[in-house]
C-alpha cells in the first residue's frame, strides 16, 4: 500500500507544480519526493514480476491516499464526473441515494427525499453489503459498479442487503427504481395566516430560483414570518448557500469565510439584494444538516438574524476544490475550512480517523445527545459571541438556540419496520389503485382533502393485516401508542401521490415538534427579543 501512496504523490506533484508556485508554497525536495516516486513508478512498470494495469493501480493509489487526508477529499473517475453532479444539476432513473465508497464498502450518505430509497426507509449511515444477492464490498467495487447495479429503468426492481449499526443481521430492502426527483425544494405553504414554511432538501444549481418562487407565492398569501427547514439537507453548492443566505441578510454582512494553510482568508459578504431581510425567521436543523446548510444556519445565528431550532448539525466545514487530472478525472481536494461570522469552525474533529468520523451519529445516540441537550459539553475555549453578544459554541456543527429532542416515540422500531418492510408503500399503492377516482371526485383540491379525509377503520384494518403478514409486533406499546401518527403518515403518503410532493409535509406539519416550537416562539417573541 505504501508504494501506491508514493506513486500518487509523484503524480500529484508533477501536475500541480504551477499551482504550488502560485501559492508560494516551499518546494519539496525532488530527491525525496518527485524523482524518488517517479523512479519507483518506472521500476514497477518495467521490472515487476507480473503484468500490471498501471492505470488501475494509479486509481487505487489516489483513492487510498485521499482517505488518509480527511473524510471529504475524494476522487471521481473521468467516466463518472458527469454522473457525480446529476443529483444537483440533472435527472436520472435509479434508486435515489447519494453514496461514498468507504474502505471498499458502499456507505449511504443520504437518500434523495421523495426517491425510491427514501420511501422504503434507507437511512444515512447504512452500508450496502449485497445487491440482488451479489456481494457489494471489496476492492472490485467502484463508483461505476455501484451505478451499474443500482441505476436502471423506471419500474424495475433491485434488492439491497443493508448493514445498520445495532442490528445483528442484514436487512433486505426491495426498491422499485423510478425517476429521481430533481427539485431541491420539497414544500412551500402557510403554517398560519402570517407564517410561511419552506423546506429545501439540497443546495442545487437552481435552488435560489425555486426559493424565490416560493417566497413570492407565500408573500401573496400574506407571509410576514418564515420557517426555513434545512433538516436532513446535506449541502450542495457553496454559491447557492451564499445566495440564499444573502436573501436574509443586510448588505455587506459577513456570511462565511474560508481559510487554509495554503488558501488565504476569503470573506464572502451579503449584497444589497434579498427577498426576506425583514420578518421573523426560524431555521430548522438536525444531525443530517451539513455543509451548505450549516453555512446558512451559522450566518443566521451569528448575525442574530433569526432563531435556530432543532439539534446539532452534522459538522462538515471542509472546502473541496476540484482539480482536473490529465485523463479528465477529478480530485476534489480539501483546501480550506469554513468559518461562521463569529469565527467558529463548522468542521467537527476527525483526529480519530475516518471510521470514527462516520460513526458520529451512532456515538451521538449512545451519548444521549439526540435526546438530552445537557449531554453536550463545550469547553470555554469553544465559546463565541454573536453580533449582539449572545454565547454560541464551536467544536463542530451548529448548536441550535432551542434544542428539540429526537422523536423516539413516533419514529420507533415498529414504525421503522412498517417503512422498511414496505407496509406503508404497499398499502398506499393498493389503496390508490382501488380508490383514486373516488378520492379525486370527492376531494377536488388538496385543501379539501387535508380538511376532510380520514382513513376509514375498515381500511386501516387492511393495513394492520399487511403488517401482520410481515410479522410486525402490533401488540407492542410502540404500535398501540403510535396509531394516530401512523394513520397520519398514511394520509400524508396518499396526498403525495394524489396531489403534490410538498403536500406530504403539510399534512404532517401540525404534528411536527420543531415546527410547533417555531410557531410558539414567533407568536410569543420572547427569544426573538434577545436578537435585537
Amino acid at each position: 500500500m505504501k508504494r501506491l501512496l508514493i506513486i500518487l504523490i509523484a503524480l500529484f506533484v508533477f501536475q500541480f507544480d504551477s499551482l504550488i508556485a502560485q501559492h508560494n508554497v516551499e518546494p519539496m525536495d525532488q530527491l525525496e519526493t518527485t524523482r524518488k516516486a517517479s523512479t519507483l513508478l518506472q521500476l514497477i512498470n518495467n521490472f515487476y514480476v507480473d503484468t500490471l494495469d498501471m492505470a488501475k493501480l494509479t486509481e487505487k493509489a489516489i483513492v487510498m491516499t485521499l482517505k488518509e487526508l480527511d473524510p471529504h477529499s475524494s476522487y471521481i473517475s473521468e467516466k463518472n464526473v458527469k454522473k457525480a453532479n446529476e443529483p444537483l444539476v440533472g435527472s436520472f432513473e435509479g434508486v435515489g441515494l447519494t453514496f461514498q465508497l468507504f474502505k471498499d464498502t458502499i456507505l449511504v450518505i443520504g437518500p434523495i427525499p421523495g426517491g425510491p430509497s427514501d420511501k422504503v426507509g434507507i437511512f444515512a449511515g447504512d452500508k450496502i453489503i449485497t445487491v440482488d444477492g451479489e456481494d457489494a464490498f471489496g476492492e472490485d467495487i467502484t463508483n461505476q459498479w455501484v451505478m451499474d447495479h443500482l441505476r436502471g429503468k423506471k419500474g424495475t426492481e433491485v434488492t439491497v442487503g443493508i448493514y445498520r449499526k445495532g442490528l445483528d443481521a442484514l436487512i433486505d430492502f426491495s426498491i422499485i427504481r423510478d425517476k429521481i426527483p430533481i427539485n431541491s425544494l420539497d414544500a412551500a405553504f402557510m403554517l398560519d395566516n402570517e407564517t410561511g414554511y419552506i423546506k429545501l432538501n439540497r443546495f442545487a444549481r437552481n435552488s435560489q430560483d425555486e426559493f424565490h418562487e416560493a417566497v413570492a407565492k407565500l408573500n401573496a398569501k400574506g407571509m410576514k414570518n418564515l420557517v426555513f427547514d434545512l433538516r436532513n439537507n446535506s449541502g450542495g453548492y457553496l454559491g447557492t448557500a451564499m445566495s440564499i443566505s444573502d436573501d436574509f441578510l443586510k448588505s455587506d454582512e459577513l456570511i462565511v469565510y474560508t481559510e487554509g494553510i495554503h488558501s488565504p482568508r476569503q470573506d464572502l459578504n451579503a449584497t444589497n439584494s434579498g427577498v426576506f431581510e425583514k420578518g421573523k425567521l426560524v431555521v430548522l436543523i438536525n444531525e443530517g444538516s451539513a455543509s451548505a446548510s450549516e453555512i446558512v444556519s451559522g450566518a443566521v445565528q451569528d448575525l442574530d438574524r433569526g432563531l435556530i431550532i432543532g439539534r446539532r448539525s452534522f459538522g462538515k466545514g471542509l472546502v473541496q476544490r476540484p482539480f482536473k487530472l490529465p485523463d479528465g478525472s477529478i480530485v476534489r481536494l480539501t483546501v480550506a475550512r469554513y468559518y461562521t461570522p463569529s469565527g467558529r469552525s463548522i468542521q467537527k474533529p476527525y483526529d480519530d480517523g475516518v471510521d470514527e468520523y462516520y460513526k458520529d451519529f451512532a456515538h451521538r445516540m449512545e451519548h444521549g445527545e439526540l435526546i438530552h441537550p445537557d449531554s453536550i459539553h463545550f469547553p470555554d475555549s469553544l465559546k463565541f459571541a454573536t453580533k449582539n453578544g449572545r454565547v454560541v459554541y464551536g467544536g463542530g456543527g451548529i448548536m441550535p438556540d432551542i434544542f428539540i429532542p429526537w422523536d423516539s416515540t413516533r419514529y420507533n422500531g415498529v414504525f421503522s419496520s412498517l417503512v422498511r418492510k414496505g407496509v406503508f408503500n404497499s398499502f398506499v399503492n393498493e389503496y390508490l389503485n382501488d380508490n383514486r377516482k373516488a378520492l379525486n371526485e370527492k376531494y377536488k383540491t388538496f385543501e379539501n382533502y387535508n380538511q376532510g379525509f380520514e382513513l376509514p377503520e375498515r381500511d386501516f384494518d387492511v393495513f394492520i393485516a399487511k403488517a401482520e403478514e410481515k410479522k410486525i409486533d402490533l401488540e407492542s406499546e410502540q404500535f398501540i401508542a403510535n396509531v394516530g401518527f401512523i394513520k397520519l403518515q398514511i394520509k400524508a403518503l396518499l396526498s403525495r401521490n394524489l396531489y403534490e410532493t410538498g403536500d406530504y409535509f403539510e399534512v404532517l406539519a401540525p404534528w411536527d415538534r420543531e415546527i410547533n416550537k417555531a410557531l410558539k416562539e414567533i407568536d410569543e417573541g420572547t427569544v426573538f427579543n434577545e436578537l435585537e
